[in-house]
């Protein structure tokens, strides 16, 4: 998903309230986004995050 609010896109941890839980996809440190800053990404905001969890793997 993609908090829209700052474009960054993260793997959904979780909700509490009207909040989603947000950590980066190679890891780090989540953050709450309001449902209504939340969407689903684009084919290219996806290839990227994928790629990123991809080289992360082979230490680039």
């Amino acid at each position: 998903m993609v908090d829209d609010r700052t474009g960054k896109a993260g793997v959904v941890m979780g909700h509490e309230g009207p909040h989603v839980q947000l950590r980066p996809p190679r890891g780090g440190r989540e953050w709450e986004v309001p449902l209504e800053a939340l969407r689903q990404p684009t084919q290219s905001e996806e290839l990227s995050a994928k790629v990123s969890v991809a080289n992360g793997r082979w230490g680039l």
